[in-house]
């Protein structure tokens, strides 16, 4: 298939270098910075163009892999007749993009995606076209991607976007402010990345309830305040730290 990418951040990037691995073709990249508009494009062999009334009409899919929300105002300025038309967001409605073309869907990557990645991660999609035969077109496009592709309405992918949202950007934050805490006190936080990959790796062998381990879950209310003590120059973290244990032992006090 022939596609145009709206869009040069990391989900362009990454989606760019996909489609291409996939054997289709990036045929124009557009983006508000031209600049990076070129640099993506020059990566694919594609055309980088300056204004959306430069996109061609021999495309058959243009994605949109842009922020959140500016999907509502790029929408606005699109009028694409029949070719399938996508955004690429867990938080927003399909139908947004309704008045801009009459084939149009989300194509939601899960996984957390940077520009600089070498070796791409799997990458579980779902998609949702407005009809049949658009979500016949998607399915196959996006197989063409990934081994991992699911159908999920509006309601559905908020759901999953919340919930990528608690296993990655939650727990990124507690990785930060934990670097942050080694940092402050000469410790080398590097000593916990093994602890850090040991127990994503885990977590894809089991149910995450079943291996939780620590003070909190033990019950050891002793070490709980030896650790809260430490903390009573950092009160910000000393709270978190409480409510994060008392959300364990609520946990298990239901089994």
């Amino acid at each position: 298939m022939k596609v145009i990418l709206l869009g040069s951040g990391n989900t362009a990037t990454v989606l760019a270098k996909m489609i291409v691995k996939a054997e289709h073709e990036v045929v124009q990249v557009w983006s508000r910075n031209f600049d990076h508009a070129k640099a993506l494009a020059a990566k694919v062999h594609a055309q980088p163009i300056a204004t959306l009334d430069e996109i061609t009409s021999e495309a058959d899919i243009c994605i949109m892999a842009v922020s959140d929300a500016a999907i509502p105002q790029l929408a606005k300025q699109l009028q694409l007749r029949r070719k399938i038309l996508l955004h690429t967001a867990g938080s927003v409605s399909k139908d947004v993009l309704c008045n801009s073309s009459p084939n149009y869907g989300v194509l939601y990557p899960l996984q957390s995606l940077r520009k600089e990645m070498m070796i791409i991660p799997p990458v579980p999609f779902l998609i949702d076209g407005s009809s049949d035969e658009v979500n016949a077109l998607l399915e196959d496009f996006a197989h063409s991607l990934s081994e991992n592709v699911e159908f999920a309405d509006d309601a559905t992918r908020l759901k999953m976007h919340l919930a990528a949202v608690m296993v990655s950007n939650f727990t990124n934050h507690l990785y930060a402010i934990t670097e942050d805490y080694c940092n402050h006190r000469e410790l080398d936080f590097k000593l916990l990345h093994p602890l850090i990959i040991e127990v994503a790796c885990r977590l894809t062998q089991g149910h995450a309830v079943d291996m939780q381990t620590g003070p909190a879950r033990r019950g050891d209310e002793e070490t709980i305040q030896k650790h809260l003590q430490l903390l009573d120059e950092d009160e910000h973290l000393q709270h978190l730290y409480g409510e994060l244990s008392q959300s364990i032992q609520k946990l298990y006090r239901k089994k």
